[in-house]
C-alpha cells in the first residue's frame, strides 16, 4: 500500500468481508457457516473441502464467493484420467524457438475449484500438495510461485460413493477446515425452487445481482489485522487440552496433530478478528473446533460399525474438557 491509498480501518475491512455472505446469499441459499469458513481460510492462508452429495450448491458457492471477492477463480473437473500436468501446468514444445516452455495450468488463480477431488486417482491428487502448502509448483526442476491470495476450495462425494478415491491424511491435514454441505431444510428448498422459478439461472451471477464488495487487497490488509489478535495463556492451553484429548479418546484410532491445533489457533483467531474483537475466547475455539479437526481424526473400527461420526465423538470431547474461564 502506497500513502496515497492507505490500508482501510479495521472495522471498515470487517464490513466489506462480511458483506460477502449477503453477496453469496444472492446466489446460495442457507450456506452461511460455508461462506464464513472459506473468509476464514482466505484470511489465514489455508484451504477449504466441502463435502456434500450431488446437488447441494457446492461449486456454485464457491464461484459466489469469488465473484463477490473479486477474485480470479478456476475449476478443474476431477476425473479418473486426469494427469497431474492437467492441474499444475507442464512444459510444451514451441516450434517457433525450438525449446520447451511451461504453460500453466489452473492451478496459476486466487481460487482454484477442485471439483469431486476424490473422483481421481492419489497420484493427481497428490499433484495438489506442493501448490497447498508452498503457493508454489515445481515443474522441470524450478519452483514457480502461485498467485496471492491463493485458496484451494475443494469438493468431494461422501467417500461411500461409488467411484471415490478417499483422500490420504496427509492431504487432508493440509486443508484448514472440512465443511459438510447438508440438504437444506425444507424452507430453504422452497426458496431455492422460487428463485428458479423467477428465472434464476446459476450460470449467470451478475444477472443474480452478486457483485464484487472486496478485493485481494483487502484479504491481504485483512491478515495483517487478524496476525496480531492476541492469545492468553489459558485459551493456549485450551486448545492443547482438546487436542490432547481426541489423541486419548477411546473412539479415535488417530487423533489430531499439533498441526491441527495450530490450525485450530489460526482460525479461531480470524473468527474472534471477524466478530470484533482483537483476542480469542474459548468460544471462539468451540465454534471452530468441528470443521477444523472433524478431517483430521480416524474413528475406530468399532465405532464406526457402531454408527458414531467423528463430529458425534468431537461433540463429547469439547463438553469433557475444562474451560478456562
Amino acid at each position: 500500500m502506497t500513502d496515497e491509498h492507505p490500508a482501510p480501518a479495521a472495522d471498515e475491512l470487517r464490513e466489506k468481508l462480511s458483506a460477502v455472505r449477503d453477496e453469496v446469499g444472492k446466489a446460495v441459499v442457507g450456506q452461511d457457516s460455508a461462506v464464513s469458513s472459506i473468509v476464514i481460510a482466505l484470511l489465514v492462508r489455508g484451504h477449504v473441502l466441502l463435502e456434500g452429495v450431488p446437488g447441494v450448491a457446492k461449486t456454485l458457492l464457491v464461484r459466489a464467493v469469488s465473484a463477490s471477492l473479486s477474485l480470479q477463480a478456476k475449476r478443474v473437473q476431477f476425473t479418473p484420467d486426469l494427469m497431474p500436468g492437467d492441474v499444475t501446468g507442464s512444459l510444451v514444445y514451441d516450434s517457433h524457438t525450438s525449446d520447451f516452455a511451461f504453460r500453466e495450468g489452473p492451478v496459476f488463480t486466487n481460487l482454484l475449484l477442485a471439483d469431486e477431488v476424490n473422483r481421481t486417482p492419489p497420484k493427481t491428487q497428490a499433484s495438489l500438495l506442493e501448490a497447498m502448502e508452498e503457493r508454489q509448483v515445481s515443474v522441470d526442476g524450478l519452483g514457480r510461485k502461485l498467485p496471492d491470495p491463493f485458496l484451494v476450495a475443494a469438493t468431494q462425494n461422501p467417500v461411500e460413493y461409488e467411484g471415490t478415491y478417499p483422500l490420504p491424511e496427509a492431504q487432508l491435514d493440509r486443508f484448514l477446515v472440512k465443511v459438510n454441505l447438508d440438504l437444506p431444510e425444507r424452507d430453504d428448498e422452497i426458496e431455492v425452487i422460487r428463485r428458479h422459478a423467477e428465472g434464476f439461472n446459476p450460470s449467470d451471477l451478475a444477472a443474480a445481482g452478486v457483485s464484487a464488495v472486496a478485493t485481494a487487497e483487502d484479504i491481504i490488509a485483512a491478515r495483517h489485522a487478524v496476525s496480531t489478535v492476541t492469545l492468553s495463556d489459558e485459551v493456549a492451553g485450551y486448545i492443547v487440552d482438546l487436542a490432547r484429548a481426541t489423541r486419548q479418546s477411546p473412539s479415535f484410532q488417530l487423533g489430531a496433530s499439533p498441526r491441527g491445533a495450530t490450525a485450530l489457533l489460526n482460525a479461531a483467531k480470524a473468527w474472534a478478528w471477524l466478530t470484533g474483537r482483537d483476542f480469542v475466547t474459548p468460544d471462539d475455539v468451540k465454534a471452530l473446533a468441528l470443521p477444523v479437526l472433524r478431517h483430521r481424526v480416524s474413528l475406530t473400527a468399532e465405532a464406526a460399525m457402531d454408527g458414531v461420526s467423528p463430529d458425534d465423538v468431537l461433540t463429547g470431547v469439547l463438553a469433557s474438557t475444562p474451560v478456562p474461564r
